[in-house]
């Protein structure tokens, strides 16, 4: 059953009660990779293991996901400014123990290619935090294989 979380704001990200960050550099420029992140929502699926699909809704200020595995959310973006930043908050989910999900991509160029940071920040139940301690090494894994192969995928399209 979907339930509707606490809107939280952009400063959630740096004060959540629970907030997993990862990095990772890779080649394509921040340019590039912004536009797979904000612009090319439903390409998502193509990169993200975990996304089954994705869309944009709300005349683009919106998306809906779905997880392999059935979970769903929908979502409000709250920032994107192009080749730096691109942050989104669930509104709805049907995760169960959720109070409250941030997702912040950041991007800083490093060289000729970027740094992309992403910041899990969430609150929930007891057992919500516990599951996502001891989810964080597969969170950590997710991530890392997501953005390696979207720099794959951005370095196989053409300019």
């Amino acid at each position: 059953m979907a339930h509707r979380l606490r809107p939280v704001g952009l400063d959630f990200v740096e004060t959540a009660p629970l907030r997993l960050v990862f990095a990772r550099e890779v080649d394509s420029p921040p340019e590039t990779v912004y536009r797979a992140l904000a612009e090319d929502v439903a390409g998502w699926s193509e990169w993200f293991s975990a996304v089954k699909l994705a869309r944009p809704t709300e005349d683009g200020s919106g998306r809906h996901v779905r997880l392999k595995g059935g979970t769903r959310f929908e979502e409000t973006i709250l920032a994107a400014e192009p080749s730096e930043l691109y942050t989104y908050r669930v509104d709805v989910t049907n995760a169960p123990g959720t109070r409250a999900l941030v997702e912040e991509w950041r991007l800083a160029r490093s060289g000729t290619g970027t740094r992309v940071q992403w910041t899990w920040a969430a609150d929930g139940t007891a057992p919500f935090r516990f599951a996502i301690k001891l989810g964080r090494a597969g969170l950590g894994r997710a991530f890392r294989d997501a953005v390696t192969k979207l720099d794959r995928r951005l370095a196989s399209m053409p300019a």
